[in-house]
């Protein structure tokens, strides 16, 4: 907030809770690192009391945990096949933080982790390590064959291999930025129009009859956010269940 005008970026600076530094570098616990941790209570919390009585007959919330394990369960088998089902745990693991983070960030004064491009990318770089690591470790050097298209003119074999290469390197940008992207400029647009219903309000009758139009925009905006944030961290499982196939089936075999 500067003076009386509204500061949209200001919801997304990193401050300082406790202070830390070790050897010059600095481990401070930030509002960052406190969401994170909310993040992961709230949603081991969800999953443990909503599954923790296993009943036969599953009331909402429990229906609501084993929908998502079977969505995520059938999502990785489409995606990688059955010998994928191994990596359960991590994109079960991903969507949950993901989606948990994204939903707290729709709460008014609280930090939405995933509009941090160092947390985006430090989940995409987990996941793309994951896929080079088991990828050589089951296949060796027959993991190159991802870089392979079936079928491809030998003289065009350089050529496509470089680009697959490129196209192999860009994947921990790409899957970053998009969840950054898209979870900054979604906030940012409603922090603008609620702050036009905030400064319009002070105008008097005039200005609360202008504030009408902003108003409903800031509602559906808030609307379309939340399904945002379903989405997000949809397609970030989705391309994730994608990269591991790379890793169990690689070149297609």
């Amino acid at each position: 907030m500067a003076g009386d005008k509204v500061d949209p970026v200001h919801q997304f600076v990193v401050n300082k809770i406790v202070p830390i530094e070790i050897g010059g570098i600095d481990f401070s616990f930030t509002n960052a690192s406190l969401f994170m941790v909310a993040t992961l209570a709230v949603a081991t919390a969800f999953l443990y009391f909503t599954t923790s009585t296993r009943s036969l007959v599953p009331g909402r919330m429990q229906s609501v945990s084993e929908i998502s394990y079977e969505f995520i369960a059938s999502m990785l088998r489409e995606g990688a096949g059955s010998h994928g089902m191994k990596f359960f745990p991590m994109v079960f693991s991903l969507f949950m933080f993901i989606l948990t983070a994204n939903m707290l960030g729709m709460v008014p004064y609280f930090f939405t982790v995933t509009s941090q491009i160092v947390v985006t990318f430090a989940l995409a770089l987990f996941v793309i390590a994951t896929v080079l690591v088991y990828g050589f470790y089951k296949h060796g050097l027959g993991f190159l064959n991802v870089f392979v298209p079936s079928g491809v003119p030998g003289i065009l074999l350089p050529l496509v291999i470089a680009i697959e290469v490129i196209s192999f390197l860009s994947r921990p940008i790409s899957l970053s930025v998009r969840l950054f992207a898209n979870m900054l400029a979604g906030h940012i647009t409603l922090k603008v129009f609620a702050g036009f219903v905030a400064s319009l309000g002070t105008l008097g009758a005039l200005g609360i009859g202008g504030a009408i139009l902003p108003l409903i925009m800031t509602v559906a905006l808030t609307g379309l956010e939340f399904l945002v944030s379903f989405l997000q961290a949809y397609v970030f499982a989705v391309l994730t269940c994608m990269y591991l196939n790379d890793a169990v089936h690689p070149g297609g075999h």
